[in-house]
């Protein structure tokens, strides 16, 4: 990526790892300002990069290597019974592909959804421009992926869109309806999709062994993580 085009790669100061308190994180970041930067970023998500907003980066801490990226061979991928489950579960909604960008009505999804899962910590009571700021950027190939019961927006999944791959950068949902577990049908959605756009990976993002927010992303199977040069399979 660097060779071909010159891109810069920028390493941040330490700070806070949003996964264990007691640790503190560093990450890798590609220059945002660089204007080849849409055109390798499917490269750069089969090296183990992620975008937030404007950034597309790594972790790159120093001593410490608990984040793995992960991503679903979607050819080989098959639900398991409770994943088939989650599917029947939600046949009622309406799925569609829709512009990445903030209305009245998703914002006011997003609100509920943080005030219920990250009370206090941080993210809730955002403000319009915390949406967009985390959620796209003028360069992202991004869309919302809307989930609908009859008239009612009841989750989005936010996914960059490249040529070989998609990427699940957020999900929110109604907490009312937390019961559908609209994180997990969302994952087996951007999967069906994949495969109907003959796109043979979705990434998961990173994966950490042991960290309890992290445990669900095994339960989809073949899963393939980087080892910092390759992928390979999730061993069972």
């Amino acid at each position: 990526m660097g060779d071909q085009h010159g891109i810069r790669l920028f390493q941040t100061v330490e700070h806070a790892c949003g996964y264990w308190p007691e640790r503190l994180a560093r990450d890798l970041i590609i220059d945002p300002t660089d204007p080849h930067l849409p055109s390798v970023f499917g490269r750069a998500l089969s090296m183990g990069f992620r975008r937030s907003g404007g950034h597309v980066y790594r972790p790159h801490c120093n001593g410490c290597r608990a984040c793995i990226s992960v991503r679903i061979p979607v050819a080989r991928f098959q639900p398991s019974r409770s994943q088939r489950r989650c599917l029947a579960r939600n046949a009622d909604l309406q799925v569609r592909v829709a512009p990445a960008r903030r209305t009245e009505e998703n914002f006011a999804l997003y609100r509920r959804y943080l005030d219920t899962r990250h009370a206090g910590g941080g993210m809730d009571d955002p403000a319009p421009e915390n949406f967009d700021a985390f959620l796209a950027c003028g360069w992202s190939p991004t869309d919302f992926m809307e989930f609908r019961l009859g008239d009612e927006l009841v989750g989005v999944a936010v996914t960059d869109v490249v040529p070989d791959a998609l990427s699940a950068v957020y999900t929110f949902f109604a907490p009312e309806h937390a019961h559908r577990s609209l994180g997990g049908y969302a994952i087996l959605r951007q999967v069906q999709r994949a495969r109907e756009e003959g796109r043979p990976y979705v990434y998961l993002g990173f994966w950490l062994d042991g960290h309890p927010k992290m445990a669900y992303k095994r339960g989809y199977r073949p899963l393939e993580y980087l080892d910092g040069a390759h992928w390979r399979p999730v061993p069972a």
